[in-house]
């Protein structure tokens, strides 16, 4: 595209203390936003039992469901994405490394240890009491850290430019705190349903959802939307153009260079 490159780029240019991308933050929050969605259609597809597409009474409860290669997998996915996200090269580094740690390793733990099976006919022979606490615990300190980055990290602001906060950023601050306090209420509501034996998937369905926008928000994902649309539309009145960047992509690629043996 030459000169248009800048204007249609998918992400928008970083900050000079980010050590993270934008797209990082987009994977992480991508995965919390089609979480219960993906596991609720697949374990409709692959049913168990008489109601498929009823949903179970948790998120943790798909485990044992026909969608259990997706929960585990997406939960490992996402401490993947954690582990390896590093925040901003200023005095919050160390804050910003050690909840994502925590959280990964949380998330790690909730794909590793299940809850308790929803009925008799799904209990697993190796299934314990402990392995349900730590479920629950690791799910408790996954949010918490998620609720920690909406009140604590995200809206920090770099404070070398010296300047006021501009308009921007203080919506994304509000929505930064709104996802905050709702993740902090529908973990209440999970811990009250726990108690009076209801169901918890729609508070941890929502917790999972507010989570993702708050990384989104994070990763500027509506720019990303907003320049997709720009690219399509770019494509679209000029096809030969997309022709060519395609071929210049391809012959672009890196060759590996024969080795011959000495």
């Amino acid at each position: 595209m030459k000169g248009s490159d800048k204007r249609l780029a998918l992400y928008p240019k970083r900050e000079v203390d980010d050590l993270s991308t934008h797209a990082h933050r987009q994977l992480i929050g991508s995965v919390g936003l089609v979480l219960p969605v993906l596991l609720w259609l697949i374990a409709g597809w692959r049913p168990i039992g008489e109601r498929p597409w009823a949903p179970l009474g948790s998120i943790s409860a798909y485990y044992y469901s026909g969608s259990v290669s997706a929960f585990a997998g997406m939960l490992v996915t996402l401490a993947l994405f954690l582990f390896t996200y590093r925040g901003y090269a200023n005095k919050y580094y160390r804050r910003d490394r050690l909840a994502a740690i925590i959280a990964g390793g949380a998330a790690l733990l909730v794909a590793l240890f299940p809850t308790a099976a929803p009925g008799e006919l799904m209990v697993l022979a190796w299934w314990t009491p402990l392995i349900g606490i730590i479920h629950f615990a690791s799910a408790t300190v996954l949010f918490g850290c998620f609720i920690f980055f909406c009140f604590f990290q995200f809206p920090i602001a770099n404070k070398k430019k010296k300047k006021p906060l501009s308009r921007a950023k203080k919506v994304r601050n509000v929505i930064y705190f709104l996802c905050g306090l709702a993740m902090t209420v529908c973990i209440g509501w999970v811990i009250y349903a726990a108690v009076i034996g209801a169901p918890i998937f729609w508070p941890e369905a929502l917790a999972l959802e507010f989570f993702a926008v708050s990384w989104l928000v994070k990763g500027r994902a509506y720019a990303t939307a907003a320049a997709a649309g720009r690219k399509t539309l770019y494509y679209a009145r000029h096809p030969r153009t997309l022709v060519e960047d395609v071929r210049s992509a391809v012959q672009s690629q890196p060759v590996a260079e024969s080795v011959t043996p000495k």
